[in-house]
């Protein structure tokens, strides 16, 4: 029942956010309300009540400081080890769980007669700070159960990868971007405001219980910790993977563990072995600091020795130049490794490197590839003068005993990655094959310093071929883009200049208005700009001000020489002139939103993101959907039209 629970929360919560959020619908109102009333159901049969669930509203809370709490028994480290022959030795014949030790922040959640009353971190293991409200914002913990005594649940607080990867992705700056996902976890746990928590998608493993006071459901577990697991299973808490394991089939548990570790979505560092027999293991007390009824496994660094060949200095969007260690690949944990970060100048001066050396590496966590010993220390490596992208002079700062490299040049290429990534994106030239990693790539190896250097990479072949992540394959289809690109629309080309306030919509209504002749619209004048409909004063400026520097116009004439404008011609009546369009909604006659659009367009219409008084149609196939579109439209008394309306205009 759990299980379809979160099935559901999920998509009755992904139905919400499409539907309130982006004006979309992706089910009718009465299969909602179906899945809803099942939601209802099962929170009723079974007292489960988890903190995302659309029947429940989880008020924010901000406060000025975490109170601190002690907890009632010291929360103990557990003694580790990394020999798979050892846990086989300390299981001496009994059987035990196998479990994920993640790497998050553990939390202690209380509940009474049902309901969530308290939440406090591990801290120090004898004080930790109560942060109750913001767990009741973690996504798959529930606030209520059907179990009705006092009860507390154990468990590890965790940000996945991917969600680490789309907060990280917001952040323009490189040095404001969170290092990792437990570090990330930490600081989200313990806000003061817990709507940033409610932000961040953490999420609950519960991974213990302290004994519950009902001595007959204490019972029932008969002394079973895979019944505990079971039992808050059974109570709308995700626990932790686990396999039952005995000293023979230990090794083999670890090595599936091991095996999933490069799919697994959430940071882990090792493994945790409980003894099933709860009451056997409580029997055998604790050391001066560990118990001895559970040991954790932490992964053998598997190393390799090799030699350090180059070091490549990567700028960064922020100025940082960072240095990578480039080496003979080594087999590190079934895959090939040949690269790894160094972190600063600091690191490298600490680690005595250079070009030459015999040099450790191995893979953190088996994922993360580090250097762990410096075997010659020769020192002899030459800290660069100049920026790789721009040929700038570098600057050494010292920041609280740190140096870093930097670059100070406001025009570096690195600094204007997004200008790159804008040029080669679908709307403009439509470049595929050359991700923002890859830019930022070829930027720091040297092979991009302006726009039209793009249409040169094939200049440093051989070097690309031999990038890690490359090979001729990928080379080959990235060049056949950029080959394909050089017939370009001339909106898309004007749109990929990244002239400010110049998007997609605008770039194809001053192609328009100037009837595709490119020579008058780079000559363009801001009051002729401005006798285009949806052309601002600020963007006519923005405009003739781009226009009229020389290295600007000095780089459009090199992109020139190498593309080719295809101008169509658009044989549509333009019936449609002076007309603005919004369209939400799913379609039926055209493929995508991009087909209508292009029909509107070619018609002489013009397509708006938003209803305004300035909208003439607001195409919709559901007229009677209560979207914030249709509401506005309705406010404003623009028409609601259906595609088929549309085609009979």
């Amino acid at each position: 029942m759990a299980d379809r629970m979160r099935e559901l929360v999920d998509i009755l919560n992904k139905a919400s956010k499409a539907y309130y959020a982006e004006d979309q619908e992706i089910m009718s109102n009465f299969e909602y309300d179906k899945l809803y009333d099942e939601l209802v159901a099962l929170e009723q049969k079974t007292g489960i009540t988890l903190s995302d669930s659309p029947t429940v509203h989880v008020g924010y809370e901000v406060v000025s400081e975490l109170p601190k709490e002690r907890h009632p028994a010291p929360m103990l480290s557990l003694d580790k080890t990394k020999d798979v022959e050892a846990l086989a030795d300390w299981l001496n014949g009994k059987e035990g769980l196998l479990s994920w030790k993640m790497d998050g922040l553990t939390v202690v959640l209380t509940y009474d007669n049902g309901e969530l009353v308290k939440a406090v971190t591990r801290g120090n293991g004898e004080i930790g700070e109560v942060i109750t409200a913001n767990a009741r914002t973690f996504k798959n913990i529930p606030l209520r159960i059907s179990y009705k005594g006092r009860l507390s649940v154990r468990g590890e607080a965790v940000i996945s990868y991917s969600d680490f990867e789309e907060i990280n992705s917001k952040i323009p700056d490189t040095d404001a971007k969170y290092k990792n996902p437990r570090n990330l976890c930490s600081g989200s746990v313990r806000q003061l405001n817990s709507e940033i928590t409610a932000k961040r998608n953490v999420r609950f493993f519960a991974f213990s219980m302290v004994d519950p006071e009902d001595k007959e459901l204490f019972d029932s577990f008969d002394n079973s910790f895979k019944k505990r697991f079971e039992y808050l299973e059974s109570l709308g808490f995700q626990v932790v993977e686990y396999k039952e394991v005995t000293s023979e089939t230990i090794a083999d548990a670890v090595k599936s563990f091991a095996e999933k570790i490069s799919q697994n979505d959430f940071p882990s560092d090792g493994l945790v072995l409980d003894l099933e027999d709860v009451a056997y293991g409580k029997s055998l007390g604790m050391t001066a600091k560990f118990p001895r009824d559970a040991i954790a496994f932490k992964w053998k660094d598997e190393e390799a020795e090799t030699t350090l060949t180059e070091i490549e200095w990567s700028p960064s969007r922020t100025g940082l130049i960072n240095p990578v260690a480039i080496f003979e690949p080594v087999d590190l944990e079934g895959t090939e490794v040949r690269r790894a970060s160094l972190h600063n100048i600091s690191y490298v001066k600490d680690m005595k490197l250079g070009i030459g050396d015999r040099i450790k590496v191995y893979k953190a966590n088996m994922i993360i590839p580090q250097i762990s010993e410096n075997l010659t220390k020769s020192g002899n490596l030459e800290v660069p003068d100049m920026c790789p992208a721009c040929g700038a002079a570098t600057v050494i700062k010292n920041e609280n005993g740190t140096e870093t490299l930097n670059c100070p040049n406001p025009e570096c290429p690195a600094k204007n990655i997004k200008l790159f990534s804008l040029f080669v994106s679908r709307n403009a030239m439509n470049i595929d094959g050359i991700s923002e990693a890859t830019l930022e790539r070829f930027i720091g190896e040297g092979f991009l310093h302006r726009l039209s250097d793009i249409y040169k990479l094939s200049d440093y072949r051989d070097k690309i071929v031999v990038l890690e992540g490359f090979g001729e394959k990928s080379y080959n289809n990235m060049l056949s883009s950029i080959e394909k690109s050089r017939k370009c629309t001339m909106e898309g080309f004007l749109y990929g200049l990244g002239i400010s306030g110049i998007g997609v919509a605008n770039a194809k209504l001053i192609v328009r208005y100037f009837k595709s002749d490119f020579d008058r619209i780079i000559n363009a004048t801001a009051e002729e700009l401005c006798e285009i409909e949806g052309v601002g004063e600020v963007m006519a400026r923005d405009f003739t001000d781009y226009m009229s520097k020389t290295d600007k116009r000095e780089e459009i004439d090199r992109l020139l020489s190498e593309v080719e404008f295809v101008i169509e011609e658009n044989t549509a009546e333009q019936d449609l002139e002076g007309k603005t369009f919004v369209i939400t909604g799913s379609l039926n006659s055209f493929p995508n939103r991009d087909a209508l659009k292009k029909v509107i367009e070619d018609r002489g219409g013009k397509v708006a993101g938003s209803v305004s008084s300035k909208t003439s149609y607001l195409i919709n196939n559901d007229i009677n959907s209560n979207s914030s579109k249709n509401k506005n439209a309705k406010k404003l008394g623009v028409p609601i039209i259906t595609e088929e309306d549309f085609l009979n205009l």
